[in-house]
């Protein structure tokens, strides 16, 4: 029986499913931006990981939003199977036209399967049961010069529907709550909108973090030019042990945390929210900032999707393929990575996966300088 052609016109309700970590879920909201723009009157839902949820939540184009607790296979089988089956229930309600899946992940060729919708697309990873689960199939990511935004997008170029540039724009919503907390703490630490320098240098894979000595010593340069230093990290012990290393090794500086004031030999203080922010927080706070420095990871895609000007440390991972991501044509952003290692991008955890890279401990400080020198200018 043949396909039948896409009609944009014809779709009342499309699902998009992004079952990835953070900063994948945030890079693939372009596909709901651009859905909605082609057909205004279309429920554009997603569904995602519950813990990737703030990535989407109070995204304009969004509908509703479906969540799939990875804790669910740690409850037992009786369980499990009742979430499950609420999840596919409630979907199944819906009544999807089209749905977009945008992994590789194999319950994206199930569902679709039990959903029925007019049309489906998905990557082309595999023959057989995969590729006959959809209508459409697009490229899976096969060469590092695209960047990922790119990649989602070719879901709906499958189906004939070409972007516009502002159909590519990456959009998070801090929301009241958030900018609210944030414009506290910058008043009680009497910071002004666009007069800090926020510095991320965690990441939850340490293979991709630059070396807290050489973070503290771009910390000390940009202080002693008079810029306040806003320090954060996720709530994870390893992420704030390497915030504690860094501020250890400031040469005669203390990182207070919120609310305790501490001695300062830089010209600007420097204040240390590791582990204190939600990702909405962060959001508000790097909205805020003059300039975002960390390292490839789901904040630095949120500093750039906030429109912070971003310098991006890069090592293993392919900055062409997860860079800072800007608007077309005007990419206020800037990727540092070393140019004496032909070997990286390598995509390896580490030099033959040995969790330390390299390419980032032997990055110098002037080359990072140089880039932060260049996007405050």
């Amino acid at each position: 029986m043949p396909i039948e052609a896409f009609s944009p016109a014809s779709l009342r309700r499309a699902l998009v499913i992004k079952l990835r970590h953070h900063g994948d879920v945030l890079l693939a909201t372009p596909v709901l931006s651009m859905l909605k723009r082609l057909v205004p009157q279309c429920e554009v839902d997603a569904l995602v990981y519950a813990d990737t949820a703030l990535m989407l939540e109070g995204h304009p184009a969004l509908a509703q939003l479906h969540l799939i607790d990875r804790n669910w296979k740690r409850q037992g089988m009786l369980s499990q199977a009742a979430a499950e089956w609420k999840l596919m229930s409630g979907l199944r309600s819906r009544h999807y036209d089209l749905v977009v899946h945008l992994s590789v992940h194999t319950r994206g060729a199930w569902m679709v399967r039990l959903l029925r919708p007019h049309w489906s697309v998905a990557p082309r990873s595999r023959e057989g049961f995969w590729a006959k689960s959809f209508t459409h199939l697009y490229p899976a990511q096969s060469h590092g010069d695209r960047h990922t935004v790119d990649t989602n997008l070719d879901s709906l170029r499958a189906l004939g529907c070409e972007p516009t540039p502002a159909d590519m724009r990456v959009t998070m919503v801090p929301g009241p709550a958030a900018e609210s907390h944030v414009a506290e703490l910058l008043a009680r630490h009497g910071l002004a909108q666009g007069g800090f320098v926020h510095v991320h240098p965690a990441s939850r894979w340490t293979f991709k973090c630059w070396p807290a000595d050489r973070v503290a010593a771009l910390c000390d340069v940009l202080a002693a030019k008079g810029l306040p230093i806003v320090l954060t990290s996720a709530p994870d012990a390893k992420e704030k042990a390497l915030i504690d290393a860094v501020c250890a090794a400031r040469d005669a500086v203390t990182c207070p945390r919120s609310g305790i004031p501490g001695t300062q030999s830089a010209p600007a203080p420097t204040i240390d929210l590791s582990g204190q922010l939600s990702l909405k927080e962060l959001a508000a706070l790097t909205a805020q900032a003059k300039l975002f420095v960390g390292v490839d990871s789901a904040p630095m895609h949120i500093a750039a999707a906030m429109g912070t000007p971003v310098v991006a440390i890069f090592g293993p991972s392919g900055d062409r393929e997860w860079g800072p991501w800007g608007d077309v044509g005007n990419n206020p952003h800037r990727v540092v990575a070393s140019n004496t290692h032909p070997c990286r991008p390598c995509g390896m955890a580490g030099c033959n996966d040995s969790k330390v890279s390299d390419c980032l401990t032997t990055l110098p400080v002037s080359q990072v300088l140089a880039a932060c020198e260049e996007l405050l200018a």
